[in-house]
């Protein structure tokens, strides 16, 4: 009987004529390819419209809105800060920011020290593009100048970025260079006690005539903490008591004790009484004023703790 015939061999069979018919691409002559060089693509036209005069309108008020949302977030906060809206929640103004904003203190100080500094470019750049910043970061340099010097410096700035809104560095150079023309010694000590001259210093509003310790001392400005807060200062908008250095160790206990009654978030008629005690031009407290600090100090201790 005849065997039928092998599925194996007739597989094998198949794939050796597969192999003689199918054409030998890795040996065809690319010189027959099409070049791409030359390859004609067709792309179909998309036709952009232009802006309507509403449109372009809109689309300015925008980005004006985009660029000064630090500007509108700074003076925001210099209002909460200002009318004391948080004190219904939260004894100081700092815990407030940093549970409501997650700000740390220092954001918030930035972002309302670079409202005054816009508000100050903005009323005084004399330009006709009039440039203006679109975030603190490029502004932060300018807070070492005086403000009727910060408009000369931002000027260069967007001069040397070609027109264009500079960033940190550039304004950063800016200032150094207008610091290097009218630099001035700092000759102030830590823990020296002066006067704070407002003048025409926007950022210094309402505290023109505190006294404060001086806490830091840099190359062209001072820290320096008042009765409700620290401050930088620059050297020109600082006056020294030139008190005895017992006398300044006497106020420097004084100011942190008026420090801690303000940030107590006591009734508005006390913050006016701490105020008047921040702009003592004596290197001492009557005793009245010791008695009603004393009492302030004590009404604190109570409250906190009875909680």
């Amino acid at each position: 009987m005849a065997k039928p015939p092998s599925k194996r061999k007739k597989s094998t069979s198949a794939a050796s004529d597969n192999s003689k018919t199918l054409p030998n691409f890795a040996n065809e002559d690319i010189s027959q390819q099409v070049d791409p060089a030359t390859a004609t693509i067709t792309v179909s036209a998309v036709e952009v419209t232009e802006l309507t005069q509403e449109e372009q309108s809109d689309r300015l008020h925008l980005e004006r809105k985009v660029e000064q949302a630090f500007f509108e977030a700074g003076k925001a906060l210099m209002e909460l800060r200002d009318r004391k809206l948080y004190r219904s929640t939260h004894k100081t103004f700092e815990e407030y920011c940093r549970d409501r904003f997650g700000h740390n203190r220092r954001q918030s100080y930035l972002l309302m020290d670079a409202a005054v500094i816009f508000d100050n470019l903005e009323q005084k750049c004399d330009r006709s593009d009039h440039i203006l910043p679109t975030n603190e970061w490029q502004i932060r340099p300018l807070s070492k100048l005086a403000p009727d010097i910060q408009p000369e410096a931002w000027e260069q700035a967007v001069e040397s970025a070609n027109g264009k809104v500079p960033s940190h560095r550039i304004v950063k150079d800016a200032v150094q260079r207008i610091m290097e023309r009218t630099q001035v010694p700092n000759t102030y000590q830590l823990g020296e006690v002066c006067q704070i001259l407002a003048k025409d210093n926007p950022e210094l509003r309402g505290k023109g005539g505190c006294w404060g310790i001086i806490n830091h001392v840099g190359q062209f400005s001072c820290t320096i903490k008042t009765w409700d807060g620290e401050y930088t200062v620059g050297l020109q908008h600082l006056k020294s008591y030139s008190y005895l250095p017992s006398e300044c160790e006497e106020m420097q206990v004084i100011c942190d004790r008026i420090n801690r009654v303000y940030s107590s978030g006591l009734e508005e008629s006390v913050q006016r009484f701490l105020e008047s005690l921040g702009k003592l031009n004596r290197a001492y407290l009557t005793g009245l004023e010791e008695k009603v600090l004393s009492l302030l100090e004590s009404e604190i201790t109570h409250k906190e703790a009875w909680g």
